[in-house]
């Protein structure tokens, strides 16, 4: 057999393309069926000779796909098909409805990889004809041209002229697309930007990376009658087809759903355009791609002028389209989303003795996700949508047809309207998502402010413990005489509604006292951390204009505060010590600022986002009642006071008579777990999703149980992973997936978590908390239906007034709600994409923007690279947020030098610290000689290039980990911060790390040392492997001496006896 020669001849290219889908996924999927009724007089054995007949004239119909050895496209080889078989299948005997099931069982049975052909007869005047082909041998015209021909030579009228072979065809087509003459259409095709529409997804679509298998379904729909004529007489009036007006609304509706504005699609043609291949037999067609640029304020008349347009210019140069133009695909291409619109003739032939109809049609020869077909019978036109039914279900494709019928209906209604006008839900689905998804509205104490419920609360439980800080504890009654104190001694100081006050203070009793004291005077309180760098905090005292400052002396080292009113809460207090106890007097109402927060700003300075009572009191109304409060014995706070997240734990407490405790700022995230080890029956623990996962570290199974009622996870996108083991080993604790921008007050949305339903991916955010309203829309505002990206918008009393001193910002993100006829009411435009799901809960995809959330904080990368670029060595940065693994995000920066500057990592990063809040600063750094572009000029941040695993450029010598305790402390180092080589005298903070980082670092520290007596502030003391070794292999592990230790040690001990300072003042606070 090798030695026998084989005549062979080359595959077309529509024949190469298949042959490669169908090694890649099931080749059963691809194929060409048709079924014929035929009644009358019909002679079996005549019709059998006519189909024999022209099989044997088709040389295609009698070919093999063989490959030679070392080929991976096979030859087309024409065998001899005398042996033809044509089965008989008699149901004359049993009942039609049992008939029909044995010809759907006899339909699948046809369903293989070569020629097929079988006859049903179902009564003496009635039989069905089935043939099935591969589709390597034939496309819809192609069957269409064999039932004629069979029919023909059935009545003996089949004429004797040689049809051109396939084989003809294929030579000519191939020689066609390497030939000059062909190099106009060649380049008209690679213009074509189809790359990344291969890998266009839509919003509903399953998520397999590794699909394998092609599996097509059929959705049919009966097009009505009004609409067919409506269509027409559109099509008419505007000099287009009725092919290219349905094509012109799927484009637009995938435009819609996919909001990609380069939209193609893969458009039939029947590659015949020549006279002379109209009845040839053999896989001529083809799907060409058709793009459409859309905008918004297109009118629909002129989409279907570019579409009538571009289908043109497809036909035209259809002959010259090979998917070999284009390159770059990791897998065989394919468009994934299709049209086509067939003219179809069911009455086949027709005479005295027999009549030959269509019954069904079925071509298969190219893989895609979603193809709209469209048959047009006389005056019927019928929607059939193929489907892939690995990535989408038969209820995805239901709703995707009632959209695009809607949008079928507006265009043809309303030709002239816009295209961001053409409604594409219905109004069941607008009402749903507009109205029953935003049915929130509840009574709470709309008329009163944060400081009247809290004085509501210290008349109902004066002698219940308020507050608790390390060894101190103050009742309600006591905090409030405080509190009183304080806003009276603030309001001869002129403070009174909507005036700014600053707080700058460490987390401790004074932070709570002066919070209130400020609300009391009817103020407002702007949190200032104390960690903030010194240029941050200068920028807010003077874009705030604050006339009062509230801190303590020790943080007031080298803050220039001009003609501010400073308070020096533990030098001052004799004095503030001095005023009345009782409630003070204010005018201020809801609509009144209760405090200022600032955030990252895209313009490289925070801005600050005022917050009226209002959306305070609505927050915490619903919080106490929601997450029930009053049950638990009260919260712990260890967030800061600038980040709004902490408003859940600081003040839900005091609305129900429970204990807030304080918990010191010195050890961050240890000093919490190891409250909850002491601790039980939290009311609730308020965290992000990274403190979570760190927690499980520090935490045993043991120490978890029953800790906490519930955790108010909040801050940035929350993953499975982070709850699964918490649902485990704590399943009675409640995990609740908050939302919420500053702008909103702390938490719009919420979802809690059921156990065990969310194994991976992203847990929602929810569903909107009491007076709330939460739309998806699209750029133009419009609605976005289930499973459809859009971006947040948010309504109701939560709402900020705006920004401070920025009217085009706000004007910018506070806009007029469109769906609400009561005057004034605004929305937010969050800049978050999300999506609404059946449920009615919202899922968070990510940012429009480069806005990021980063351990919690919202960041704008705006901001750091503003920064960055301020260095005089630095030409130009690029932020950006890697995740090397789902969970793990690393904040990147990328910079270009000016000719011949020199900079190192280790300058780079000490500038930035003075500048930059520490979750700011970007945990690795990459010198490029110039960034990647776009083909617009854009700087491309896909493809720039991940952080290499070498060792950043340092001012210190490398020096290899020699000892043991070296060499453990660098693998564990190495391995946190993906690093191939740390020396020892490199600081942890300089090559990447960071606090959260350190956490899981001494994790592994404690468990490979058999659980050392080591601290995360030990970490912090000695940042470098040779000074943690030293440390660690002393004696007893004491303490290094003040003059060994290098500057941070310094500090945390100033700090320790400043601390000691404030303790003996507050407890002399307390005694008076």
């Amino acid at each position: 057999m090798n030695n026998q020669a084989i005549h062979g001849f080359q595959l077309s290219p529509q024949q190469k393309h298949l042959w490669l889908l169908q090694q890649e996924n099931n080749s059963h999927a691809y194929y060409s069926f048709i079924a014929v009724e035929i009644t009358g007089n019909l002679n079996i054995e005549t019709l059998k000779d006519a189909i024999k007949t022209i099989v044997h004239k088709h040389q295609i119909l009698c070919t093999s796909f063989r490959c030679l050895p070392g080929m991976n496209i096979p030859l087309q080889v024409i065998e001899d098909n005398s042996d033809l078989l044509i089965k008989e299948h008699d149901f004359r005997t049993i009942t039609v409805a049992e008939q029909n099931h044995a010809i759907e069982l006899l339909i699948e049975s046809l369903k293989q990889d070569k020629l097929q052909i079988s006859l049903a007869i179902l009564s003496e005047s009635r039989c069905i004809l089935l043939l099935n082909l591969p589709a390597l041998y034939a496309d819809t015209t192609s069957l269409n041209n064999l039932l004629t021909e069979i029919t023909r030579a059935y009545t003996g009228n089949l004429d004797d002229e040689e049809p051109v072979q396939y084989i003809v065809f294929s030579d000519w087509q191939n020689e066609l697309l390497e030939s000059e003459e062909a190099e106009i259409g060649r380049k008209y095709w690679r213009e074509k930007d189809i790359n990344n529409i291969c890998n266009l997804k839509l919003p509903n679509e399953n998520n397999l990376p590794n699909k394998t298998e092609f599996k097509p379904q059929i959705f049919t729909q009966i097009i009505p009658p009004e609409i067919v004529a409506k269509i027409k007489a559109i099509a008419e009036n505007f000099n287009t087809t009725e092919s290219s007006l349905l094509l012109t609304c799927w484009q637009i509706l995938l435009w819609r759903l996919t909001n990609v504005s380069n939209m193609v699609i893969g458009t039939h043609c029947d590659g015949r355009p020549e006279a002379e291949l109209q009845d040839m037999v053999g896989l001529l067609a083809k799907y060409v791609p058709v793009d459409c640029h859309f905008q918004g304020n297109f009118k629909f008349s002129e989409a279907l002028e570019q579409i009538t347009l571009k289908q043109n210019q497809a036909e035209e140069w259809q002959d010259c389209f090979n998917w070999e133009l284009f390159s770059g695909f990791d897998n065989i291409p394919f468009l994934p989303f299709c049209f086509e619109f067939i003219e179809q003739n069911c009455e086949i032939l027709t005479t005295n003795a027999v009549n030959f109809s269509l019954l069904q049609q079925y071509v298969c020869f190219d893989k895609f996700k979603v193809k709209l077909s469209f048959i047009r019978r006389k005056n019927s036109l019928q929607a059939q949508w193929h489907y892939d039914a690995e990535l989408f279900l038969l209820e995805d494709i239901e709703r995707l047809s009632g959209q695009f019928f809607n949008l079928l209906k507006s265009a043809i209604n309303y030709p002239d309207a816009l295209l961001r006008e053409l409604q594409i839900l219905s109004d069941n689905e607008n009402k749903k998502l507009l109205i029953e998804f935003n049915n929130t509205q509840i009574d709470f104490p709309n008329n009163k402010c944060f400081q009247q419920l809290f004085v509501e609360q210290v008349q109902r439980t004066p002698d219940n413990i308020a507050a608790v800080y390390e060894n101190q504890q103050f009742t309600y009654q006591e905090l409030n005489h405080r509190a009183n104190q304080l806003a009276h001694y603030l309001q001869q100081l002129g403070v009174k509604p909507d005036v700014m006050v600053g707080i700058c203070v460490e987390r401790s009793p004074f932070m709570l006292i002066a919070l209130l004291g400020i609300l009391k005077a009817g103020g407002a309180y702007v949190p200032i951390d104390p960690n903030y760098p010194l240029e941050r905090k200068t920028f807010i005292l003077k874009d705030s204009q604050m006339p009062v400052l509230l801190t303590q002396q020790h943080l007031m080292a080298d803050l220039v505060t001009n003609e501010i009113q400073v308070i020096y809460l533990d030098s001052d207090w004799e004095t503030i010590n001095q005023q009345k106890i009782d409630n003070p007097i204010t005018t201020t109402t809801t609509l009144n600022l209760a405090y200022v927060i600032y955030t990252s700003g895209s313009t490289g300075k925070p801005k600050g986002t005022l917050i009226p009572h209002q959306g305070l009191v609505n927050y915490l109304s619903w919080a106490t009642q929601k997450y029930t409060v009053e049950q638990g014995i009260g919260t712990v706070v260890h967030s800061p006071l600038g980040f709004d997240l902490t408003i859940t734990s600081l003040l839900s407490p005091l609305l129900v008579g429970r204990t807030v405790e304080l918990l010191s700022e010195e050890q961050g995230i240890e000093t919490l777990s190891q409250a909850l080890k002491k601790s039980s029956n939290l009311s609730l623990v308020k965290i992000t999703p990274a403190h979570l996962d760190l927690l499980k570290q520090q935490l045993s199974k043991e120490e978890i149980a029953n800790k906490t009622r519930a955790f108010i996870i909040g801050g940035e996108n929350l993953l499975a992973q982070s709850i699964t083991f918490w649902q485990d080993v704590a399943p009675d604790t409640i995990l609740v997936n908050e939302y919420g921008p500053t702008e909103t007050v702390v938490g719009c949305c919420i979802y809690q978590v059921p156990v065990g339903k969310h194994t991976s991916g992203s847990i929602p955010i929810g569903k909107p908390i009491a007076n709330t309203q939460l739309y998806v829309l699209d750029q133009y505002l419009q609605p976005v239906t289930t499973n459809v990206t859009g971006e947040l918008y948010i309504g109701g009393l939560g709402l900020a007034r705006g920004y401070l001193n920025q009217p085009e910002l706000t004007a910018l993100k506070f806009i007029p709600n469109p769906f609400s006829k009561q005057q004034g009411d605004r929305l937010y435009k969050t800049g978050d994409l999300v999506r609404f799901l059946p449920s009615g809960d919202i899922e968070y995809i990510g940012r429009i923007d480069n806005q990021i959330k980063i351990r919690g904080f919202r960041v704008e990368l705006g901001e750091i690279e503003g920064v960055i670029n301020q260095h005089p060595s630095v030409s130009a940065s690029v932020a950006i947020l890697r995740e090397d693994k789902p969970g793990n995000q690393n904040l990147i920066a990328y910079i270009t030098l000016y000719p011949d500057k020199t900079l190192t990592i280790s300058q780079l990063r000490r500038f930035l610290q003075n500048k930059l809040l520490d979750h700011m600063l970007p945990t690795a750094f990459m010198i490029l000689e110039a960034f990647p572009l776009t083909s617009n000029g854009k700087v491309d941040r896909r493809a720039l290039p991940m952080p290499d695993a070498l060792r950043p450029e340092l001012e210190v010598a490398y020096v290899v980990p020699q000892t043991e305790v070296e060499k453990t402390i660098a693998s564990v180092w190495q391995k946190a911060l993906n690093l191939e080589k740390i020396g020892i005298h490199d600081n942890f903070f300089e090559i990447g790390g960071h606090s959260l980082l350190l956490v899981t670092v001494h994790s592994q520290l404690q468990e490979i040392l058999n659980n050392a007596e080591l601290s995360t502030l030990d970490l912090f003391r000695y940042p470098t492997i040779n000074s943690l070794a030293e440390y660690l292999s002393s004696s007893a592990n004491q303490t290094l001496s003040l003059q060994e230790t290098d500057i941070q040690t310094e500090k945390i001990s100033a700090g320790k006896a400043q601390q000691r300072k404030r303790l003996q003042k507050l407890k002399s606070v307390e005694n008076n």
